[in-house]
Protein backbone atom coordinates (compact mmCIF):
# COMPACT_ATOMS: atom_id res chain seq x y z
CA UNK A 1 0.00 0.00 0.00
CA UNK A 2 1.15 3.36 -0.68
CA UNK A 3 0.80 6.13 2.01
CA UNK A 4 0.65 9.77 1.25
CA UNK A 5 0.90 11.32 4.89
CA UNK A 6 1.40 14.96 5.59
CA UNK A 7 3.66 15.95 8.78
CA UNK A 8 3.13 19.10 10.47
CA UNK A 9 6.12 19.37 13.03
CA UNK A 10 4.88 22.46 14.28
CA UNK A 11 6.86 24.36 17.26
CA UNK A 12 9.04 23.45 20.30
CA UNK A 13 9.45 19.26 20.45
CA UNK A 14 7.80 18.63 17.57
CA UNK A 15 10.55 18.21 14.99
CA UNK A 16 12.09 16.08 17.34
CA UNK A 17 9.15 14.20 18.05
CA UNK A 18 8.26 13.95 14.48
CA UNK A 19 11.38 12.71 13.70
CA UNK A 20 10.99 9.72 15.38
CA UNK A 21 7.77 9.15 14.81
CA UNK A 22 8.68 8.98 10.82
CA UNK A 23 11.44 6.61 11.83
CA UNK A 24 9.16 4.30 13.11
CA UNK A 25 7.14 4.24 10.31
CA UNK A 26 9.43 4.08 7.81
CA UNK A 27 10.71 1.21 9.62
CA UNK A 28 6.49 -0.55 9.72
CA UNK A 29 6.61 0.30 6.28
CA UNK A 30 9.82 -1.53 5.17
CA UNK A 31 9.23 -4.70 7.20
CA UNK A 32 5.45 -5.26 5.91
CA UNK A 33 6.03 -3.86 2.71
CA UNK A 34 4.69 -0.83 2.35
CA UNK A 35 5.61 2.85 0.90
CA UNK A 36 5.48 5.86 2.47
CA UNK A 37 5.30 9.68 0.72
CA UNK A 38 5.63 12.17 3.70
CA UNK A 39 5.07 15.67 2.75
CA UNK A 40 5.71 18.44 5.44
CA UNK A 41 3.57 21.63 6.06
CA UNK A 42 4.20 24.45 8.40
CA UNK A 43 1.15 25.34 11.01
CA UNK A 44 1.28 27.16 14.21
CA UNK A 45 4.57 29.47 15.60
CA UNK A 46 6.63 28.12 12.68
CA UNK A 47 4.02 29.24 9.69
CA UNK A 48 3.95 32.71 11.79
CA UNK A 49 7.82 33.01 11.41
CA UNK A 50 7.56 32.27 7.56
CA UNK A 51 4.40 33.54 6.28
CA UNK A 52 2.77 35.06 8.54
CA UNK A 53 -0.40 33.42 9.85
CA UNK A 54 -0.66 29.98 11.30
CA UNK A 55 -2.21 28.51 9.00
CA UNK A 56 -2.09 29.03 4.97
CA UNK A 57 -4.71 28.17 2.26
CA UNK A 58 -1.98 26.36 0.64
CA UNK A 59 -1.02 24.05 3.53
CA UNK A 60 -5.27 23.19 4.33
CA UNK A 61 -4.99 21.83 0.73
CA UNK A 62 -1.91 19.94 0.69
CA UNK A 63 -3.55 18.38 4.37
CA UNK A 64 -7.15 17.91 2.52
CA UNK A 65 -4.95 16.01 -0.74
CA UNK A 66 -3.00 13.40 1.67
CA UNK A 67 -4.10 10.43 3.47
CA UNK A 68 -3.74 11.66 6.72
CA UNK A 69 -2.13 14.29 8.81
CA UNK A 70 0.50 13.46 11.80
CA UNK A 71 1.22 16.13 14.03
CA UNK A 72 3.60 17.10 16.86
CA UNK A 73 2.80 20.34 18.75
CA UNK A 74 1.83 23.81 18.08
CA UNK A 75 2.88 26.63 20.40
CA UNK A 76 5.29 28.52 22.99
CA UNK A 77 5.79 30.39 25.86
CA UNK A 78 2.66 32.04 26.24
CA UNK A 79 4.32 34.70 28.28
CA UNK A 80 8.06 35.14 26.73
CA UNK A 81 7.03 34.53 22.90
CA UNK A 82 6.35 36.89 20.56
CA UNK A 83 3.91 35.28 19.04
CA UNK A 84 1.24 35.54 21.51
CA UNK A 85 1.25 39.40 21.34
CA UNK A 86 -0.33 39.25 18.21
CA UNK A 87 -4.61 38.99 18.03
CA UNK A 88 -6.13 35.74 18.95
CA UNK A 89 -6.95 34.45 15.46
CA UNK A 90 -3.12 34.98 14.45
CA UNK A 91 -1.59 32.90 17.42
CA UNK A 92 -0.56 29.36 17.13
CA UNK A 93 -3.30 27.49 18.08
CA UNK A 94 -5.66 29.25 15.86
CA UNK A 95 -4.08 27.34 12.96
CA UNK A 96 -5.00 23.78 14.79
CA UNK A 97 -8.60 25.30 14.81
CA UNK A 98 -8.63 26.00 11.40
CA UNK A 99 -7.31 22.75 10.20
CA UNK A 100 -10.01 20.57 12.01
CA UNK A 101 -12.70 22.94 10.66
CA UNK A 102 -11.62 22.83 7.11
CA UNK A 103 -10.76 19.06 7.64
CA UNK A 104 -14.47 18.68 9.44
CA UNK A 105 -12.47 16.41 12.00
CA UNK A 106 -15.97 15.62 14.45
CA UNK A 107 -14.30 12.61 16.20
CA UNK A 108 -12.10 13.06 18.62
CA UNK A 109 -10.23 9.44 19.56
CA UNK A 110 -8.22 9.73 23.63
CA UNK A 111 -6.49 6.25 24.29
CA UNK A 112 -5.50 6.16 28.26
CA UNK A 113 -3.55 3.27 28.65
CA UNK A 114 -1.83 2.14 31.94
CA UNK A 115 1.25 0.26 31.10
CA UNK A 116 2.47 -2.76 33.63
CA UNK A 117 5.49 -1.19 33.56
CA UNK A 118 4.41 2.48 34.18
CA UNK A 119 1.88 1.71 36.80
CA UNK A 120 4.32 3.27 39.53
CA UNK A 121 3.44 6.58 38.20
CA UNK A 122 -0.51 6.11 38.23
CA UNK A 123 -1.85 8.26 41.06
CA UNK A 124 -4.69 5.53 41.95
CA UNK A 125 -3.94 2.97 44.59
CA UNK A 126 -2.07 0.09 43.76
CA UNK A 127 -5.05 -2.35 44.40
CA UNK A 128 -6.92 -0.50 41.45
CA UNK A 129 -3.94 0.23 38.84
CA UNK A 130 -2.73 -3.20 39.39
CA UNK A 131 -5.37 -4.30 37.52
CA UNK A 132 -4.57 -1.88 34.83
CA UNK A 133 -6.91 -0.46 32.07
CA UNK A 134 -7.04 0.34 28.54
CA UNK A 135 -9.86 2.71 27.46
CA UNK A 136 -10.29 5.10 24.22
CA UNK A 137 -12.70 7.99 25.40
CA UNK A 138 -14.81 9.06 21.82
CA UNK A 139 -15.47 12.45 22.00
CA UNK A 140 -18.03 14.31 19.67
CA UNK A 141 -15.63 17.71 18.92
CA UNK A 142 -17.82 19.89 16.51
CA UNK A 143 -21.29 20.52 18.53
CA UNK A 144 -22.77 21.01 21.83
CA UNK A 145 -22.29 23.34 24.31
CA UNK A 146 -19.54 24.61 22.87
CA UNK A 147 -20.63 25.34 19.46
CA UNK A 148 -24.37 26.93 20.59
CA UNK A 149 -25.45 29.89 20.05
CA UNK A 150 -23.92 32.40 22.97
CA UNK A 151 -24.57 35.50 24.18
CA UNK A 152 -24.22 37.95 27.60
CA UNK A 153 -27.00 40.73 27.89
CA UNK A 154 -28.36 42.51 30.77
CA UNK A 155 -31.78 42.45 31.75
CA UNK A 156 -33.24 44.89 34.66
CA UNK A 157 -29.62 45.89 35.62
CA UNK A 158 -28.36 42.17 36.18
CA UNK A 159 -25.70 40.82 33.24
CA UNK A 160 -27.12 37.29 32.36
CA UNK A 161 -25.24 35.23 29.91
CA UNK A 162 -26.76 32.27 27.95
CA UNK A 163 -24.67 29.27 26.11
CA UNK A 164 -27.21 26.81 24.06
CA UNK A 165 -26.82 23.22 24.11
CA UNK A 166 -28.03 21.46 20.61
CA UNK A 167 -27.77 18.22 18.72
CA UNK A 168 -29.46 17.01 15.94
CA UNK A 169 -29.99 13.27 15.30
CA UNK A 170 -27.79 13.15 12.36
CA UNK A 171 -24.61 14.20 14.65
CA UNK A 172 -25.06 11.79 17.67
CA UNK A 173 -25.63 9.35 14.80
CA UNK A 174 -22.19 9.69 13.23
CA UNK A 175 -19.92 9.89 16.48
CA UNK A 176 -21.98 7.08 17.47
CA UNK A 177 -21.29 5.05 14.78
CA UNK A 178 -17.62 5.81 14.79
CA UNK A 179 -17.42 4.82 18.18
CA UNK A 180 -18.87 1.35 17.52
CA UNK A 181 -16.61 1.04 14.63
CA UNK A 182 -13.47 1.37 17.15
CA UNK A 183 -15.03 -0.75 19.90
CA UNK A 184 -15.61 -3.22 17.04
CA UNK A 185 -10.91 -3.41 16.33
CA UNK A 186 -10.79 -3.52 20.49
CA UNK A 187 -13.09 -5.41 23.08
CA UNK A 188 -16.61 -4.50 21.77
CA UNK A 189 -18.05 -2.78 24.30
CA UNK A 190 -19.65 0.81 24.41
CA UNK A 191 -20.02 3.01 27.21
CA UNK A 192 -22.43 5.59 26.54
CA UNK A 193 -21.90 8.36 28.72
CA UNK A 194 -24.97 11.35 29.16
CA UNK A 195 -27.25 13.43 31.87
CA UNK A 196 -29.99 11.79 30.44
CA UNK A 197 -32.14 11.97 33.69
CA UNK A 198 -31.87 16.10 32.95
CA UNK A 199 -30.98 16.96 29.74
CA UNK A 200 -33.10 16.77 26.74
CA UNK A 201 -30.32 16.44 24.79
CA UNK A 202 -28.62 13.74 26.21
CA UNK A 203 -32.33 11.87 26.15
CA UNK A 204 -31.91 11.76 22.21
CA UNK A 205 -28.36 11.05 22.54
CA UNK A 206 -29.47 7.87 24.27
CA UNK A 207 -32.21 7.27 22.08
CA UNK A 208 -30.17 7.69 18.63
CA UNK A 209 -27.31 5.35 20.42
CA UNK A 210 -29.12 2.58 21.16
CA UNK A 211 -30.63 2.76 17.14
CA UNK A 212 -27.28 2.23 15.59
CA UNK A 213 -25.76 -0.03 18.37
CA UNK A 214 -29.41 -2.69 16.36
CA UNK A 215 -26.62 -2.32 13.85
CA UNK A 216 -23.57 -3.89 16.03
CA UNK A 217 -25.13 -6.97 17.50
CA UNK A 218 -21.48 -8.14 18.23
CA UNK A 219 -21.12 -4.96 21.06
CA UNK A 220 -22.16 -4.68 23.85
CA UNK A 221 -24.07 -0.95 25.04
CA UNK A 222 -23.90 0.28 28.32
CA UNK A 223 -25.39 3.71 29.44
CA UNK A 224 -23.63 5.59 32.32
CA UNK A 225 -24.61 8.88 33.52
CA UNK A 226 -21.85 11.15 33.42
CA UNK A 227 -21.38 12.24 37.67
CA UNK A 228 -21.21 8.26 37.52
CA UNK A 229 -18.99 7.68 34.92
CA UNK A 230 -16.47 10.45 36.53
CA UNK A 231 -16.46 8.14 39.55
CA UNK A 232 -15.79 5.16 37.96
CA UNK A 233 -12.79 6.56 35.81
CA UNK A 234 -11.09 6.59 39.80
CA UNK A 235 -12.62 4.13 41.17
CA UNK A 236 -12.77 0.92 39.01
CA UNK A 237 -10.74 2.51 35.25
CA UNK A 238 -10.58 -1.07 33.76
CA UNK A 239 -14.25 -1.49 33.35
CA UNK A 240 -13.95 0.37 30.44
CA UNK A 241 -12.97 -0.49 26.93
CA UNK A 242 -14.50 2.40 24.53
CA UNK A 243 -16.22 5.34 26.32
CA UNK A 244 -18.61 7.58 23.93
CA UNK A 245 -19.71 10.95 24.95
CA UNK A 246 -21.00 14.77 23.35
CA UNK A 247 -18.28 17.41 23.63
CA UNK A 248 -18.50 18.89 27.24
CA UNK A 249 -18.13 15.62 28.71
CA UNK A 250 -15.78 14.08 26.64
CA UNK A 251 -13.58 17.10 27.17
CA UNK A 252 -13.63 16.89 30.97
CA UNK A 253 -13.94 12.96 30.96
CA UNK A 254 -11.02 12.61 28.74
CA UNK A 255 -8.41 15.00 30.82
CA UNK A 256 -9.50 13.13 33.88
CA UNK A 257 -7.98 9.50 32.39
CA UNK A 258 -5.29 11.47 30.88
CA UNK A 259 -4.37 11.94 34.42
CA UNK A 260 -5.07 8.48 35.88
CA UNK A 261 -2.34 7.11 33.65
CA UNK A 262 0.49 9.14 35.11
CA UNK A 263 2.13 9.97 32.02
CA UNK A 264 1.13 12.41 29.45
CA UNK A 265 4.35 11.53 27.51
CA UNK A 266 2.50 8.54 26.59
CA UNK A 267 -0.78 9.34 25.29
CA UNK A 268 -1.96 9.72 21.71
CA UNK A 269 -4.89 11.30 19.98
CA UNK A 270 -6.80 11.36 16.80
CA UNK A 271 -9.54 13.42 15.16
CA UNK A 272 -11.41 11.88 12.63
CA UNK A 273 -13.81 12.91 10.08
CA UNK A 274 -16.86 10.93 8.23
CA UNK A 275 -14.15 9.58 6.14
CA UNK A 276 -11.11 7.58 7.28
CA UNK A 277 -8.89 10.62 7.31
CA UNK A 278 -7.64 11.51 10.85
CA UNK A 279 -5.03 14.00 12.39
CA UNK A 280 -2.99 12.58 14.92
CA UNK A 281 -1.06 14.38 17.59
CA UNK A 282 -0.09 13.35 20.72
CA UNK A 283 -1.71 14.72 23.91
CA UNK A 284 1.09 16.98 25.37
CA UNK A 285 1.87 20.43 24.48
CA UNK A 286 5.06 21.91 22.73
CA UNK A 287 7.38 21.70 25.87
CA UNK A 288 8.99 24.89 24.39
CA UNK A 289 11.67 24.14 27.65
CA UNK A 290 13.00 21.16 26.46
CA UNK A 291 13.24 21.97 22.62
CA UNK A 292 16.34 21.14 20.83
CA UNK A 293 17.77 19.39 23.88
CA UNK A 294 16.51 15.81 22.65
CA UNK A 295 15.01 14.78 25.50
CA UNK A 296 11.28 14.68 24.81
CA UNK A 297 9.65 11.39 25.04
CA UNK A 298 8.46 10.80 21.47
CA UNK A 299 6.48 7.68 22.49
CA UNK A 300 2.57 9.48 22.27
CA UNK A 301 3.58 10.31 19.14
CA UNK A 302 4.55 6.99 17.78
CA UNK A 303 1.58 5.58 19.34
CA UNK A 304 -0.51 8.59 17.51
CA UNK A 305 1.06 6.99 14.24
CA UNK A 306 0.09 3.59 15.03
CA UNK A 307 -3.58 5.02 15.83
CA UNK A 308 -3.33 6.41 11.97
CA UNK A 309 -2.16 3.16 10.70
CA UNK A 310 -5.15 1.60 12.21
CA UNK A 311 -7.78 4.04 11.85
CA UNK A 312 -7.32 5.70 8.58
CA UNK A 313 -5.34 2.97 6.79
CA UNK A 314 -7.13 -0.06 8.38
CA UNK A 315 -3.82 -1.54 8.99
CA UNK A 316 -4.19 -3.23 12.37
CA UNK A 317 -1.06 -5.67 11.68
CA UNK A 318 0.90 -2.89 11.32
CA UNK A 319 -0.49 -0.87 14.17
CA UNK A 320 -0.17 -3.58 16.53
CA UNK A 321 3.74 -3.63 15.89
CA UNK A 322 4.38 -0.51 16.94
CA UNK A 323 2.31 -1.07 20.37
CA UNK A 324 4.43 -4.04 20.86
CA UNK A 325 6.97 -2.53 20.55
CA UNK A 326 6.50 0.07 22.66
CA UNK A 327 5.58 -2.68 25.23
CA UNK A 328 8.57 -4.33 24.65
CA UNK A 329 11.15 -0.94 25.29
CA UNK A 330 9.28 -0.60 28.50
CA UNK A 331 9.91 -3.95 30.19
CA UNK A 332 13.21 -4.18 29.11
CA UNK A 333 13.63 -0.72 31.04
CA UNK A 334 14.28 2.02 28.75
CA UNK A 335 13.13 5.46 29.53
CA UNK A 336 13.33 8.65 28.67
CA UNK A 337 13.69 11.37 31.26
CA UNK A 338 10.00 12.34 31.96
CA UNK A 339 9.08 8.67 32.98
CA UNK A 340 12.64 7.67 34.26
CA UNK A 341 12.36 5.65 37.96
CA UNK A 342 15.16 3.92 39.78
CA UNK A 343 16.99 1.29 38.00
CA UNK A 344 15.67 2.18 34.35
CA UNK A 345 18.16 3.05 31.52
CA UNK A 346 18.02 6.68 30.87
CA UNK A 347 17.36 7.31 26.77
CA UNK A 348 17.22 10.04 24.95
CA UNK A 349 14.65 10.91 22.28
CA UNK A 350 16.39 9.54 19.42
CA UNK A 351 17.70 6.63 21.03
CA UNK A 352 13.87 5.87 22.13
CA UNK A 353 12.99 6.06 18.50
CA UNK A 354 16.17 3.55 17.39
CA UNK A 355 14.96 1.16 19.88
CA UNK A 356 11.60 0.89 19.00
CA UNK A 357 12.45 0.74 15.46
CA UNK A 358 14.81 -2.47 16.31
CA UNK A 359 11.32 -3.84 17.69
CA UNK A 360 9.72 -3.46 15.20
CA UNK A 361 8.68 -7.14 13.18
Amino acid sequence: MELHIVCIPGDGIGPEIIREAKKILEKTADVYGHKILFQDILMGGASIDVHGVPLTEEAVADAKAADAVLMGSIGGDTTTSPWYQLPPDRRPEAGLLALRKSLNLFANLRPAVLYEELAGACPLKEEISSAGFDMVIVRELTGGLYFGERKTIEENGIRKAIDTLTYDENEIRRIAVKGFEIARKRRKKVTSVDKANVLDSSRLWRSVTKEVAEDYPDVTLEHMLVDNCAMQLVKNPAQFDVILTENMFGDILSDEASMVTGSIGMLASASLNDSSFGLYEPSHGSAPDIAGKNIANPIATILSAAMMLRYSFNLDKEAQAIENAVKQVLSEGYRTQDIMSQGMTLTSCSEMGDLLAERIR
